[in-house]
């Protein structure tokens, strides 16, 4: 199966594309995860998306269809993949269908995670993370147990500059702006499915199990 997870910042495409991968035994090809990598290493391109996500803006298409393309040749997407921030905008999509097709490949299905913006907004000013292993917390719903130390690790756990409400919401504005329309072009394009992102994780997860066994089943 190769799974394009659609929505907004916040909505919860990380949190439902691990679960799914490792139910499933795909690949998990979270572009963020590859940015902060990147960062984390101190990189040239590191330090290049840095200054793009202090922004609170996208990082340009080649850079992002690059680094993508890195990882989809790698062996351990050959099983199948789920892509978790990317595409975020219609160049990505085309450049991501043209190198399937030179494959002999092409996407069986995406998912489009929907959310209201209030509660994206809640979410994500109040999620927090481990600057040592990258745990995720949330402040209403999961916060460690000891204030600003890791349950897992001990480490450090901070607000995320892309976290902060001003980038928060031009994150959202850049979202609505360059991203939405691939809800329309993967309308047309691929088996489509949306689901409500605003009920509980464990709601969300069965019903995308639901929806991908029945195209598992159409597919068979």
């Amino acid at each position: 199966m190769k799974i394009v997870i659609l929505g907004c910042p916040g909505a919860g495409k990380g949190t439902q594309a691990k679960i799914l991968c490792e139910k499933y035994g795909l690949a998990h090809i979270a572009t963020g995860d590859i940015f902060r990598a990147e960062i984390g290493a101190k990189t040239p391109l590191g330090e290049t998306v840095a200054d793009y996500l202090r922004n609170g803006t996208l990082v340009p298409d080649d850079v992002v269809v690059k680094m993508v393309a890195n990882k989809l040749d790698g062996s351990a997407a050959k099983g199948g993949f789920v892509l978790d921030g990317f595409p975020r905008t219609l160049e990505q999509a085309q450049a991501l269908d043209e190198y399937l097709k030179k494959a002999g490949q092409q996407i069986d299905l995406v998912i489009y995670i929907n959310m209201d913006e209030n509660e994206v907004l809640r979410r994500l000013t109040n999620r927090r993370s481990c600057i040592k292993c990258g745990a995720l917390y949330n402040l209403m719903t999961k916060a460690p147990k000891t204030e600003g130390k890791c349950d897992l690790c001990g480490g450090d756990v901070i607000q995320r500059e892309d976290d902060a409400e001003a980038t928060v919401k031009k994150r959202l504005m850049v979202y609505n702006d360059l991203t939405a329309p691939l809800i329309a072009y993967y309308r047309s394009e691929t088996a489509f499915h949306e689901v409500d992102g605003s009920r509980p994780i464990e709601e969300v997860t069965q019903n995308l199990i639901s929806i991908i066994d029945q195209t598992r089943v159409g597919q068979s």
